[in-house]
């Protein structure tokens, strides 16, 4: 009987140690950063940390409500990898108007945030209206993306100076910096309409069994579409975080974005019970990458060890879910 009874808990112990994989390795290396990278810890670098997270979070946030509708599983399921081009091509073109075209900072916003809603709608015609793989159509999106903003900017960094720019970069409203609002703003506004509206319970339905929400009636293809619109659209604020904090924009600095949005949003789905994504997940694991970067930074540890360590988190993550998911059955 004590064999009986010492498999099954034997079993639940590795599947709990599999599904925390991820983050007892990541709060072992913030445990080490803040023990060994010189300020971690003090009141200005994290208020910085906060700062630079913010186009990170905005990212993340979107994403996830593109992984809810669709599913996490990244292959077949929901994803978006060119959130972080669209929102890079939406920087470029404010920056090109603000700055060579000297457009004011209202019709520099009019000629740039549509354009990274029209990527939006591009992939929901290419998912939803074609058919398409959301991994290969995003990622072509986002190939195709990068591309134009690099003909646009002409490859080059374009730098900004605008009043309300900088004060998203360096404001803050009761010791809350700008940019951290900004991002809370759209955290809240997706988290109530995915968790606490029927339209959100409808896409979570659909993110869990799709075939089953057909059945039952649910406008599955329209809410898909949706969740990839409202991705979108975080993506257009987020364009608006990324000028912010680098004073303009730089084409090819949505490559380290895309890695860490990945990250960020499937690492917060282990703060989950259910080990699923969440929005509230993502803006948190948004934070914690960023401190991980940031904490590397002043250690002075080569960047190309700290992408092979995110790679490498990335992937943990990815492991540790396929084989709950295996043990769990």
């Amino acid at each position: 009987m004590s064999l009986a009874i010492s498999a099954p808990s034997s079993r639940a112990w590795l599947a709990g140690l599999v599904s925390h994989a991820a983050l007892i390795v990541l709060t072992l290396l913030l445990a080490y950063l803040a023990l060994r990278a010189p300020n971690f810890l003090d009141a200005q670098n994290l208020t910085a940390i906060l700062r630079q997270s913010a186009p990170l979070a905005i990212l993340a946030c979107g994403l996830s409500v593109v992984v809810i509708g669709g599913g996490d599983d990244v292959v077949s399921g929901g994803i978006d990898l060119s959130l972080p081009a669209a929102a890079v091509l939406g920087a470029g073109i404010i920056s090109y108007q603000l700055s060579v075209a000297g457009s004011g900072l209202g019709t520099a916003l009019l000629f740039g945030l549509p354009a990274v809603l029209a990527v939006g709608a591009a992939n929901s015609l290419l998912v939803v209206g074609i058919g398409l793989t959301p991994l290969l159509a995003t990622l072509a999106t986002s190939v195709a993306v990068s591309g134009l903003t690099k003909l646009i900017t002409s490859n080059r960094r374009i730098n900004v100076s605008n009043r309300a720019i900088d004060w998203v970069r360096d404001g803050d409203i009761g010791g809350i910096p700008a940019s951290m609002l900004l991002a809370l703003l759209v955290f809240a506004g997706l988290a109530f309409l995915v968790h606490r509206t029927r339209w959100g319970a409808h896409l979570q339905a659909i993110g869990a069994s799709r075939a089953v929400a057909s059945l039952t009636g649910l406008p599955t293809r329209k809410s898909v579409a949706l969740s990839y619109g409202l991705a979108a659209a975080a993506a257009a604020v987020a364009a608006i975080a990324i000028l912010a904090r680098g004073s303009g924009s730089s084409p090819g600095s949505e490559e380290p974005l895309l890695l860490e949005m990945v990250l960020a949003t499937f690492l917060g789905g282990a703060f989950s019970r259910r080990r699923i994504v969440t929005v509230w997940g993502a803006l948190l694991g948004a934070v914690l990458v960023t401190a991980l970067s940031t904490g590397f930074a002043l250690l002075q540890v080569n960047i190309f060890w700290v992408s092979g360590i995110k790679g490498g988190l990335i992937l943990l993550v990815l492991v540790a879910a396929a084989l709950d998911e295996r043990l769990r059955r």
